[in-house]
């Protein structure tokens, strides 16, 4: 099963910048948090069997090979991080901009990058629960119930924390899987999505 850094590596980071106007640096910075916490959201939502129908929308091949910008649909995107975060978005974004060590990274960019990412992880995940189960198993209403779809978002978070090769996933999703984070930050905004407090 790939992982989520070979997601990251293939991203068009240099056509990300040049559409959100900001530097590479920063939006190869911005990814590699942004990444991981929308796959965060979708395993906040992984026990709702609708979710495997909201993937199988994006069963298709935007993440695989060379990704190309253009065959992402930001409207779709925008809606994924709606669903994902509702609410929550600003906050979500303001704290993965936070999290970010790099002065040129803000929530701005991170809320302008989301929808962007979004249809890419979507395509993703959805590639990775065929190849893991077949694609019979991406039908099935119940593979979301502490099944296939629950231990593949876990899988790719690393199991609920530690480091997932370059992405410090500890720093990233703080306590929303576990341990604590200072009472503030991205970690206590995931935490509340994660335990469904959105």
């Amino acid at each position: 099963m790939a992982d989520l850094n070979d997601l990251i590596a293939r991203l068009p980071i240099d056509d990300l910048a040049a559409q959100l106007g900001a530097s590479p640096d920063d939006v190869r910075a911005a990814a590699a948090q942004a990444v991981p916490t929308l796959v965060a959201g979708l395993s906040a939502q992984s026990s709702d069997a609708g979710l495997l129908d909201k993937l199988a929308k994006h069963d298709n091949d935007l993440a695989s090979g060379d990704i190309k910008l253009g065959e992402v649909d930001p409207d779709d995107g925008s809606k994924i991080v709606n669903n994902l975060f509702g609410d929550e978005t600003d906050n979500v974004a303001d704290a993965v901009g936070t999290a970010v060590p790099v002065a040129g990274v803000s929530g701005g960019l991170v809320k302008k990058l989301l929808p962007l990412l979004a249809p890419i992880v979507m395509s993703f995940v959805m590639k990775q629960l065929g190849q893991g189960g077949g694609a019979g198993q991406a039908t099935n209403a119940d593979a979301g119930a502490g099944g296939g779809l629950g231990d593949l978002l876990g899988g790719l978070l690393g199991g609920g924390g530690g480091s997932q090769g370059g992405i410090d996933l500890g720093s990233v999703l703080g306590s929303a899987l576990g341990g604590g984070q200072g009472g503030g930050g991205l970690g206590s905004v995931l935490g509340s999505i994660l335990s469904g407090g959105k």
